[in-house]
Formats: C-alpha cells, structure tokens, sequence
C-alpha cells in the first residue's frame, strides 16, 4: 500500500503561512466529492482528503476558515479497518481510481449516501425513498475512452525527490496529466480503466518514440512534437486511436502512423490531428483519418451509435445501458407520447427510448452533436427521431409546439453544472406530465429539484455507480406534474 508520500499533493506553496502539524486525527464519517470528516477539539469540522473514515491520521490544514477547515494526509498512523490494498502501481499518484483502497461494495455505500445527503440537505424538498444504487457489473477495464499526453517533464513522488540529493534531470513521459500540474505526466505502463490494446499502445509509443528520440511537448516553452493520444475501445471490438502532434512532420508522422498499425493489434480507425494551440482540446481542429474507416460502432442493447474522434458518448457502455434502462422505465412510454430529449447530445438517450415513443424530439446547443444524432437514428432505422441545435428557451416556442406537439415526457441529461435557471423556469412553463432528470452530479441536481418542486414532485429516485473507485456518482430523478 502506497504510503502518503506517494500522494499527489501540489499547490501547497500557495499558502501564506506554515500551519501546525495535527497528530493521531481519527477520521469519523465520509462527506462527499472523496473527502471524509473529522473533528478538532473546539469542535470545527476538519475535511480530509486521501483518507476514510476509521483512519487515524497526522495532517496539516492548507484552509483555514471559522468554522470548518481543510487538510491534507501527511502520514497514516492506523489505517481504518475497511482499507484493501489498492491493485494498481499508480494509486495515489495518478490522480484516478482514488478509491482503490475501499472495497467497491463500501464505495456503494459511500456513493448511495452521498446521494441521500445532498438531495434531502441542499433540495430541501419531500423526497421518496432513495432505491438502492445499480453498481457497475465490471470495476476494472470500464472505459471505453482514454487520452494520454507526451511531456518533457515526468511527475516525481516525494519519496523519489527525497531519495536524491543531487538535482534531477529531466525526463520524458506518456500518461496522466498529475493532478494540478499543467506541465508534468505520470508515466503510466498499465491502466485498469480500459482493455487492451491500451497497455500495448502505451508500450509501443514509449519505446518508437524514445528509440528515436521524437521531441515530447513541453507545455512551459509550447514547444515540441508530439502531444496527446486518444484511444476508444468499443464493446464491438472496432478501436479508434488519434493521434495529436504540435505540427507537422510528414516524414516522422507516416512513419510513426505505420509502426502504430503494424504493432498495435485491432486498430480499425487510425487518425491524426494537429493542433498548434496553447491548450490540448481538439474539438475546433481538423482530424485526418490515415486509416480505415473514419469512426467506430458502438452498442447499448439493439442500438447502434456512430462514434468519430470528437463525439461525445459515455464512458462506460455497459453501465450507460444500465442507466438508459432507468430512465426509459421512469419515462413509463406506451408508444403515444411525444418524448422530449434535452441535452440530448449524438441522441443516445432519446434513441435508446424510441421504442416506446410516437415521437422522439432532441435539442442540442451543439450543431455537430445533432449532426451526430441524424446519422445515428438513421443508422438505426428510426424515422420518428428530430433533432434541433440552440438553446431550449429559444426552440421550445408556442409555434414550435404547434408544428411538433408539447411533451408528454420530458428526460433531462445535463453536465455536471446542472440546467440553467432559463431551462429550469422553461420546463416549468412547458409543464410535461413527467420528466425524468438524470444528473451526473447530485448536489446541483438538488437545487434543480428545489426550484421545480413548484410545479412537480418527485416520485422516484435511482442513484447509478458509472464510475468504480472514484467518488462520481450519476441519480436519476422521475418528477410528476402536481395536480394542483
């Protein structure tokens, strides 16, 4: 088990003064977002990352406010009875899977409670029974996407700095990004997230690109070669990677490309992208398809959805299944409503509950998203699928109604910030007999179901794990129109 000098702890500097060392802190419960609770003796509320509750720990505060603060393990004086021993060599380190040492039936317990709180602290409104949580049926090897990144500048632990005197030199790495710095990877030689051949692109970038000494990028400079890679494993078996280089090198670029397809068993879509931006995101970039075809299939149930380089789809395919199932049951289609799909991104969800709706209605603030949507309802045959880019309050007009029909269910999938206050005071308008609100983030769908509660109350609950050993969590929410 990694001791708490492995663990990433970075902006430290930042603060004004030294705090003194608190010793033999027992952690007492877990509070949420990965971090458990202690107590101090005046009573504040201490909250603690990279520890569970039954740890007896020695910490420093990095903020301190007047009634709670937060800390850091600095040692691990008595670990918790509950504690496992993490699987992966990079635990701790990373910046993933920061769970590994609970099993994932206490993680469950953790999540599911975590859910309760925050819905029945920060909703503040009547709530049904919380269902008990649908975990993932796999833990490891869940991913379906993964994005590694070249740096000049390899992450070091503490214990490896501590172990030099003299000063280190710099050293190239393929991996994650360490948590909190811009500039330096963790180099990564096996992941548990995603099934090969990701361990085998890792190996065989590493070894071509140092063998001929291809420059990584150096983020201080923005200066260098080769950038990031993103690889997709489909549960169809179809593997697309894309490759990201600063500029171009023809020369270096086929080459590299073609030892990639010759070594890398079970690529079927191999690109490449160049992006001279000061940041990584490709999304406004060209992305050239050097081989095979220019996207992957991938399957939730009988579905089947087009995958290219830049679209969104979830992360987890098998436990996307699982959730879709959720919301299609909580919609309740008997083949007449119109079914309203907002956020509805390449239209995974209004796709995979078409079967039980006359009319399936998706809007999309982004235009190649809905593109997306097109092509995947065609792919599966689905005439009844529409779907619309911009804004809800914009496209959900009276005449809009009147050419396509008010809902009857309204699903709901927004990211991570919620719905809008607009969107929220919209659906209120709108006034759905159902709507079903998945949320990958309970605390803001809390203030969400607060502000709806005018209109509508809540009669299921359904928390879903879609991410083993990290503290996300995703609920879904079916609320009813009330009757007055």
């Amino acid at each position: 088990m990694p001791t708490f000098a492995h663990y990433n702890i970075t902006g430290l500097g930042k603060r004004k003064k030294k705090s003194a060392p608190l010793q033999g802190i027992t952690i007492e419960a877990y509070a949420a977002e990965g971090k458990s609770i202690a107590r101090l003796e005046d009573g504040k509320v201490l909250f603690v990352d990279n520890a569970i509750p039954g740890d007896v720990i020695d910490a420093v505060i990095i903020k301190d406010k007047k009634s709670w603060a937060q800390a850091r393990t600095t040692r691990l004086v008595q670990p918790s009875p509950q504690r496992i021993e993490a699987f992966c060599a990079h635990f701790g380190v990373c910046g993933g899977c920061k769970w590994q040492m609970l099993p994932y039936s206490q993680q469950l317990v953790y999540k599911q409670q975590q859910v309760v709180d925050q819905l029945s602290r920060i909703g503040n409104v009547e709530l049904p029974a919380i269902e008990p949580i649908i975990g993932s049926a796999q833990d490891r090897y869940y991913r379906n996407k993964l994005e590694f990144t070249f740096s000049i500048a390899r992450y070091r632990t503490f214990e490896e700095i501590e172990a030099r005197s003299e000063k280190f030199e710099q050293e190239p790495a393929l991996g994650f990004h360490a948590p909190g710095l811009f500039d330096k990877v963790v180099e990564i030689h096996q992941c548990y997230l995603q099934p090969e051949p990701t361990d085998t692109l890792l190996t065989v970038l590493r070894n071509y690109t140092k063998e001929r000494n291809l420059p990584y990028y150096d983020f201080r400079a923005q200066y260098g070669w080769l950038r990031n890679v993103i690889i997709r494993v489909a549960t169809t078996g179809e593997v697309l990677v894309n490759l990201v280089m600063h500029h171009e090198d023809k020369e270096e670029r086929e080459a590299l490309l073609q030892h990639m397809k010759d070594n890398i068993p079970g690529i079927t879509s191999l690109h490449y992208t160049l992006n001279g931006k000061m940041n990584d995101t490709i999304h406004d970039q060209d992305v050239i398809c050097w081989y095979g075809k220019n996207h992957i299939v991938e399957k939730l149930e009988n579905y089947s959805f087009k995958i290219s380089p830049k679209s969104f789809f979830q992360t987890n395919t098998r436990q996307a299944e699982a959730l879709y199932r959720v919301a299609r049951e909580f919609a309740g289609l008997t083949g007449t409503e119109t079914l309203y799909d907002l956020y509805c991104g390449t239209g995974s969800i209004g796709i995979f509950c078409s079967a039980g709706a006359k009319k399936v209605i998706g809007i999309e603030v982004v235009a190649d998203a809905v593109k997306d949507a097109y092509e995947n309802a065609a792919m599966n045959g689905l005439s009844h699928c529409q779907f619309y880019a911009g804004d809800v309050e914009k496209i959900c007009t009276d005449a809009f109604f009147a050419e396509h029909g008010r809902p009857d269910v309204i699903i709901t999938d927004p990211p991570r910030a919620g719905m809008t206050e607009k969107l929220v005071q919209q659906l209120l308008k709108m006034r759905a007999p159902r709507v079903v609100y998945v949320s990958c983030n309970p605390a803001t769908q809390a203030r969400d179901l607060q502000l709806l509660d005018e209109a509508y109350r809540i009669v299921r609950l359904q928390p879903v794990d879609m991410f083993p050993h990290t503290h996300h969590i995703e609920n879904v929410a079916l609320l009813e129109l009330r009757n007055n």
